[in-house]
């Protein structure tokens, strides 16, 4: 089950890390949206990218959906990327669940075009998610995995609907030879490393994996799992890898979790022990990492710098 992002003998300084687009806002200060933008404006974003270091971007769909832009924009924005020698191993979408009570049958076509255009920029990976809108809640608070989100019903008939619809995905991506990864998230049917495994094993098809994003869990100001579990039970499973880290400081006496974003050496999950364990059960994919709070592209940057060094020589 696990991803493999080429033929190519992968190491420390050719093993794809891209930068997530989520410290760029999708819409820009006067209101207008990057969709929108000129390819200058473009280009100005992803200089800053260039000059944190990176050469691979995943053109995450908060900031930019690739997949909504009519083909010569397509065109134009794979030009700017060439131009800037910045290559697109993957393509991550955000809270366009394909079982939104509202808006599923939409997400569920604007998924297939995003596996149109990953296949257009050259990417081996699209990473979906059940994870539904902020709630006003979550748009209050100064961070919103503090507040509840919407929740995937407890409701057979809905997760079978999301199977099938993550099935219909997958067998679209296997024939353009793009694998599809379900991004781990709290409160979803892919919500705990348990849950994850089964539903990858009744979508059952060999390109439709995992995007253990831990981090996503371990921030949670409630009980979860040891981290060291969740790697083991999903590493056998990942294809694409979001990574990312946090504090996490209990106190049972009181039932207090408090949880922040930090760089990745520094967070609870150790990534020394997580890497190894996934390259040793096959992962060979991308990473892509994020960052909450603060100069997100920078902190990046130093985590890629960080996870180079635990890779293969």
């Amino acid at each position: 089950m696990t991803g493999s992002s080429s033929t190519t003998t992968l190491n420390r300084d050719n093993w794809p890390i891209a930068a997530a687009m989520i410290p760029f806002p999708g819409t820009l200060p006067d209101g207008t949206s990057v969709q929108d933008q000129s390819v200058e404006g473009w280009a100005a974003t992803l200089q800053e990218v260039v000059d944190a270091g990176f050469t691979e971007l995943d053109p995450t769909d908060s900031w930019l959906r690739v997949a909504d832009l009519a083909p010569a924009r397509q065109d134009e924005f794979l030009a700017l990327a060439k131009a800037m020698n910045l290559s697109i191993p993957a393509i991550s979408t955000s809270r366009r669940s394909v079982i939104d009570p509202a808006h599923g049958d939409e997400y569920l076509r604007y998924s297939h075009r995003v596996i149109d255009a990953a296949a257009k920029c050259g990417a081996k990976a699209v990473s979906f998610g059940l994870f539904g809108p902020f709630t006003p809640a979550q748009k209050a608070v100064l961070w919103f995995w503090t507040a509840d989100g919407v929740r995937n019903p407890d409701d057979p008939a809905v997760r079978t609907k999301a199977v099938e619809r993550i099935r219909e995905l997958g067998r679209h991506a296997a024939e353009l030879g793009i694998d599809v990864v379900l991004e781990m998230y709290e409160d979803t049917y892919v919500g705990t490393a348990d849950d994850a495994v089964r539903f990858v094993q009744d979508v059952d098809l060999p390109n439709v994996g995992l995007n253990p994003d831990l981090g996503n869990l371990i921030r949670l100001h409630r009980p979860v799992e040891h981290w060291l579990a969740m790697v083991e039970k999903t590493v056998p499973y990942t294809k694409y890898w979001h990574v990312k880290n946090y504090l996490r400081i209990e106190d049972p006496a009181s039932n207090t979790v408090m949880t922040y974003p930090v760089p990745m050496a520094l967070g609870l999950i150790n990534y020394r022990v997580a890497v190894k364990k996934a390259i040793d059960c096959g992962f060979r994919g991308a990473f892509l990492l994020e960052h909450y709070g603060g100069d997100g592209l920078t902190v990046c940057a130093m985590n890629r710098d960080y996870l180079r060094t635990l890779l293969p020589r």
